[in-house]
């Protein structure tokens, strides 16, 4: 039999059902205690619907500054993963520049912001 792992997700919510904590583990892996997030996203491919399924979640804890960070990172890492599984590097290296875009605004953003705060 093929080796098999097991990915736990438990997401505790307040009262109005928005998530304050949640933690993470898979069954492989050494670390004993569980994996603390402040956001998951997770896509699965439905192969005869040809459609995707996610769960986007985020604590309420969770910072606009590390929400950017969090989307750049995440949107870094599929285009890595789209030049690993396509033959088309041009299009993972335009959702590269897209990232970079997107986060360079987002900075902007940020300076104008404080920058107005300091008036």
């Amino acid at each position: 039999m093929a080796k098999s792992s097991t990915i736990q997700i438990n997401v505790a919510l307040d009262e109005q059902r928005v998530p304050e904590k949640i933690e993470w583990s898979a069954s492989d892996s050494a670390q004993a205690n569980k994996n603390k997030a402040k956001a998951m996203m997770i896509a699965f491919w439905d192969a005869k619907e040809k459609t995707a399924l996610r769960i986007d979640l985020w604590t309420k804890d969770m910072m606009v500054d590390e929400m950017a960070d969090f989307f750049f990172q995440t949107m870094m890492t599929m285009a890595d993963t789209y030049k690993r599984a396509t033959p088309y590097h041009d299009q993972a290296e335009d959702l590269r520049t897209f990232a970079r875009d997107f986060f360079e605004k987002f900075n902007e953003k940020q300076k104008a912001e404080q920058a107005q705060e300091k008036k």
